[in-house]
């Protein structure tokens, strides 16, 4: 299944994607959240669907789509986890998976605007794979980790690298910005991704290919990644693990080359769809 979730910011109804069209799924009574992944929600959804064969309404692809997910309670990313990535910004190849935390708050639909932080210089990209939590994960063995997987989606974590590297302390506080998280189109449960150690992801600028990448490169794979975090805390059904990126960040070329209002840019992995987020200017509100 494809799951989306469509309309006004804050009011996001859900749907599913069924060859073509987007089809509403609201009459279900259920947003695709924690408890949604808590109380079987893939398999009520699936039922829903079989029920109704013939009978959903179909959505207006000139709707906006949100993030495929509501707000999880935390989005977990993996720093370097692609050799040539983390060559290009002179860092050493990690022994184990970095982790860092991106603000939940930055999360919003795949098509929505970055807008470039108040007082930002360096904002960059970064085409991901990210991984969506089915069940409570703690302590998960490696052999089991794809067993705690409910699906996958795009995800361009953008970042701010003075903020991220200059300022001291974390990363964290390059990676939480408003709008920082552009996730989906949809989320792909795993029947519709295939082998998620085989997929393409691409990312351009402005129409430029900047980044070209296959998960195939991963340094930690998905299951080693959802084993190893779960180890660290617990995940709760509906979290998001962001797995990396590949080369070809803005960080990466020399002289470094960010993104500044008027950009546009567009990303994509096999088999999860493609997205496109226009770069803005801070305002004041």
């Amino acid at each position: 299944m494809k799951l989306i979730r469509w309309g006004a910011e804050g009011s996001e109804k859900t749907g599913v994607i069924i060859g073509e069209n987007w089809y509403d799924t609201s009459a279900m009574g259920l947003d695709y959240n924690e408890a949604f992944f808590v109380n079987d929600g893939l398999e009520q959804l699936a039922q829903f669907l079989k029920d109704n064969e013939g009978k959903l309404e179909q959505i207006n692809k000139d709707e906006r789509l949100g993030s495929p997910i509501a707000r999880p309670s935390k989005i977990v990313c993996i720093g370097l986890n692609y050799v040539d990535h983390a060559r290009e910004t002179n860092a050493n190849i990690p022994a184990e998976p970095i982790i860092f935390m991106k603000s939940t708050t930055a999360m919003v639909g795949p098509n929505d605007d970055i807008i470039i932080p108040k007082n930002s210089l360096k904002t960059d990209w970064e085409v991901e794979l990210a991984v969506v939590i089915g069940k409570k994960a703690s302590y998960v063995e490696e052999s089991e980790a794809l067993d705690y997987v409910a699906g996958y989606a795009l995800h361009n974590d953008v970042s701010e690298r003075e903020f991220q590297i200059e300022r001291g302390g974390t990363w964290d506080k390059g990676k939480g910005c408003d709008t920082f998280a552009p996730m989906g189109p949809f989320l792909a449960t795993p029947d519709e991704v295939g082998d998620v150690d085989k997929l393409r992801l691409w990312l351009k600028v402005n129409g430029e290919t900047m980044q070209d990448g296959n998960t195939s490169d991963f340094i930690f794979n998905v299951p080693n990644v959802v084993s190893y975090v779960s180890q660290f805390m617990t995940l709760l059904p509906g979290d998001v693990i962001s797995t990396g990126t590949p080369a070809g960040v803005g960080l990466g070329f020399k002289p470094p080359i960010y993104l500044k209002p008027g950009d546009v840019v567009e990303l994509g992995i096999d088999n999860l769809g493609v997205s496109k987020q226009h770069v803005k200017a801070y305002t004041k509100a």
